[in-house]
């Protein structure tokens, strides 16, 4: 929005010959790059799907061993100069409290692997508006994931379940008891319609036979928050 410059009246007893008036002063919000080039000083990647999970379902090594993962899998493919985030909620437990998804990940803009823009900020990742897509939502590899089912433990605003079953693996802890919310990176759903990226229904259990029952392989979104 441009922001308009108003001059004060001073009420001056010999006023001065009115200056041409000037033009509005351009917004303050600089605009996102819809895609940025290869070459520059970081690499551009800043999010990916996981071209692989952790081979036990739903136990990822808590929030620690999913970061690890994403950092792991971003610098085998030249993108670890930046620091990584696994997009994973987790429900309070031992005294803990929830940790939101939306909270670890930065403040954005984000793009994936090919420079293409994901979201500019966290309101429109968690919008309409972003472009999380099969297309855009690609591994670090630049591949497409055939299998949409995405590890969240989120609802659709990114943050976690406080009440209710455990829908986050025993914090990404189990193989076994439990279940996993998940988004659907393809965006689809029944018939043709839209389901959300990060929080669409819940898996069977947490190992990697329930996750691949319900369309999943075990997989999870990394964001780099710098």
């Amino acid at each position: 929005m441009a922001v308009a410059v108003v001059t004060a009246c001073r009420g001056d007893r010999n006023p001065q010959p009115q200056a041409t008036e000037k033009s509005a002063a351009p917004s303050s919000e600089p605009q996102v790059p819809q895609s940025l080039a290869m070459g520059g000083a970081k690499s551009v990647m800043t999010f990916f799907v996981t071209s692989t999970g952790s081979g036990k379902g739903g136990d990822l090594g808590g929030l620690v061993g999913a970061d690890a993962h994403c950092a792991a899998l971003a610098t085998a493919e030249g993108a670890g100069d930046h620091t990584w985030r696994a997009y994973l909620s987790t429900t309070p437990a031992e005294g803990r409290p929830a940790v939101n998804a939306r909270d670890r990940i930065g403040k954005g803009p984000w793009y994936n692997a090919e420079g293409l823009l994901i979201a500019a900020n966290l309101d429109e990742l968690h919008g309409r508006a972003n472009r999380i897509s099969m297309e855009t939502a690609v591994t670090e590899k630049l591949d497409q994931v055939s299998l949409h089912d995405m590890l969240t433990g989120s609802l659709p605003d990114g943050r976690a379940y406080v009440e209710g079953d455990d829908l986050t693996c025993r914090n990404w802890t189990s193989s076994g008891d439990g279940r996993a919310q998940l988004g659907h990176h393809d965006r689809r759903g029944p018939g043709g319609s839209e389901d959300s990226w990060n929080s669409v229904h819940a898996s069977n259990g947490c190992s990697q036979k329930d996750l691949r029952a319900t369309g999943g392989a075990g997989l999870f979104y990394c964001f780099g928050i710098d």
